[in-house]
């Protein structure tokens, strides 16, 4: 049983903002929207207003003002 692995290859991977790194693969060039470079995850923009903005809804929705 020989020749059963498909061959891996050098890839280039692509994101939309302009980001490429190099990894291995068994298909071609790959291209994304998204990367590690440009996600607000590990940008650390993510936005923490929008988090207290849900929280304050919450508690409105739910009578829970600490007054």
């Amino acid at each position: 049983m020989k020749n059963i692995h498909p061959e891996m290859k050098d890839v280039t991977v692509t994101c939309a903002c302009g980001a490429s790194f190099t990894t291995k693969s068994t298909k071609g060039d790959i291209e994304v929207e998204v990367c590690s470079q440009c996600h607000p995850f590990y940008t650390k923009k993510q936005g923490k207003a929008s988090k207290a903005g849900k929280i304050e809804k919450f508690n409105r929705k739910y009578n829970l003002n600490q007054n």
